[in-house]
């Protein structure tokens, strides 16, 4: 697309030789104004740049600048100016001006620094438009939900979208917890700030200190250079701190002091880092329980919890399982270039029977599988997969082992097990600790029967 600038100046003569260098030799759009007033009605058109003489006959060219970035603060302007004092050209730049030049102009320095004034502009505009595009995303019309249950966790977000409260969001895994966390970052009074993600249950014990508060150069073996940490990174907005209950006793004492006196160090390091960021946490885990156990300070527990949000369990709230099908036939429909119609009846009461341990992700997953695999207009049971379609894997297992009805097929126990672990992968996103705890074995016993199935799941 080409580039349209604006020149600004009273000299006829510096008119044409801009306007010939601009539009003959550089290869953009041109438009000329030999006053302020006429340029100012015309700024609503969007140039991409300005090139504008301070000392205009009716409106001084620094009143001009600040108008200019009251309506559109990303807008690059150029200063052009005869008078080439330095104060002149500080005041400009103090103003938002991109450059200054005095007169006679460099023509081999202006070009460039025209060139990068409208590539950074461009940036700066995909940039807003990509910060669109993600609160678009996340905005609560896209969270599909027809349930009270979760319209009352709605009315709860909506309390807490412009205030700095810590939030809890409690929900088994694959409720939307990270969604939820989202949009309450993405309609909130920092939702041009950083949204940073630490997943607790997925980074090793040892290292998820440096992941949090960043390291010294030589604070441990390996640490060859200095590490900025998530909290760093995440100044000003907000910090997600997924599966807390998952972290380690002694880091939460840390967690704690950064709560109560916005700051920290790094590891390895003595300079005391100041931070403002607001803080949610998510877990599937009940904390309560927790602090009974020792496992979970009572008093980070009380911290973080200041405003609790449950999200409750897909088998909770039946009738979101068809409205979400609906929703992610259509999305799958589009991402796949499928032109699936809907569910047979048989297959959707199979669904809607179905208790869904990985509730809101499995679903989604499920129907991206089934469309890939569907072959006709409908979804239909022969696509659904065997833990939906035989009952054999339960979310929440009896103490007598699995139940079959007398209709069941008789399924090799080896191939069960197989099935469970894959199912359990995939319910838990190939998170290994989760994974473990849903099928009430260890992590090594996991890996072994991993190996001995030959299952390779990364995340």
């Amino acid at each position: 697309m080409e580039k349209t600038i604006y020149i600004v100046d009273d000299e006829e003569s510096i008119l044409k030789m801009l306007t010939h260098w601009c539009k003959n030799q550089w290869g953009y759009n041109v438009k000329t104004f030999s006053n302020g007033k006429d340029f100012l009605k015309s700024l609503n058109e969007n140039p991409d740049l300005v090139l504008l003489d301070i000392m205009l006959p009716d409106i001084n060219g620094n009143e001009i600048l600040s108008k200019i970035k009251t309506y559109e603060p990303s807008l690059p302007v150029i200063m052009l100016s005869a008078q080439g004092s330095v104060e002149v050209a500080l005041e400009s730049i103090r103003l938002g001006a991109f450059d200054y030049f005095p007169k006679p102009i460099d023509k081999n320095r202006l070009e460039s620094s025209v060139r990068n004034a409208i590539k950074n502009y461009d940036l700066e505009r995909e940039l807003k438009n990509l910060k669109e595009d993600i609160r678009k995303e996340f905005s609560f019309d896209n969270i599909i939900s027809a349930d009270k249950k979760m319209q009352e966790a709605f009315r709860m977000v909506s309390k807490v979208l412009h205030n700095d409260i810590t939030v809890l969001i409690q929900g088994e895994s694959g409720t939307g917890k990270e969604l939820i966390a989202r949009a309450i970052h993405y309609n909130g009074s920092r939702k041009d700030a950083p949204f940073v993600v630490v997943n607790c249950a997925s980074i090793p014990r040892e290292l998820l200190e440096s992941e949090l508060f960043g390291h010294e150069k030589g604070a441990f073996t390996g640490a060859h250079q200095r590490k900025i940490g998530k909290f760093e990174l995440a100044n000003g907005g907000t910090i997600f701190l997924d599966e807390i209950g998952e972290m380690d006793i002694a880091l939460q004492a840390k967690i704690l002091r950064v709560i109560q006196e916005k700051e920290f160090e790094r590891v390895g390091g003595n300079e005391i880092i100041k931070t403002d960021v607001r803080i949610i946490s998510a877990t599937n885990r009940d904390l309560r329980e927790c602090v009974e156990k020792k496992l979970f300070r009572e008093d980070l527990y009380y911290r973080l919890s200041s405003f609790p949000i449950t999200i409750p369990p897909l088998r909770e709230r039946r009738g979101d399982i068809v409205v979400l099908i609906d929703h992610f036939i259509k999305k799958n429909n589009e991402k796949l270039g499928k032109n699936v119609k809907g569910v047979t009846k048989k297959a959707l009461k199979l669904l809607y029977d179905y208790d869904w341990p990985g509730n809101v992700r499995e679903l989604e997953n499920t129907i991206e599988r089934c469309i890939i695999l569907t072959e006709g207009d409908y979804i239909d049971t022969d696509v659904l997969p065997p833990s939906i379609t035989s009952g054999e894997i339960s979310a929440v297992l009896p103490s007598n082992g699995i139940l079959f009805d007398d209709n069941s097929p008789i399924i090799p126990l080896e191939k069960l097990k197989e099935e469970a672990i894959k199912h359990a992968l995939k319910v838990t996103d190939g998170n290994i600790v989760e994974a473990s705890k849903k099928l009430k074995i260890g992590r090594a016993t996991l890996y072994r029967l991993m190996e001995k199935y030959n299952i390779d799941y990364k995340k």
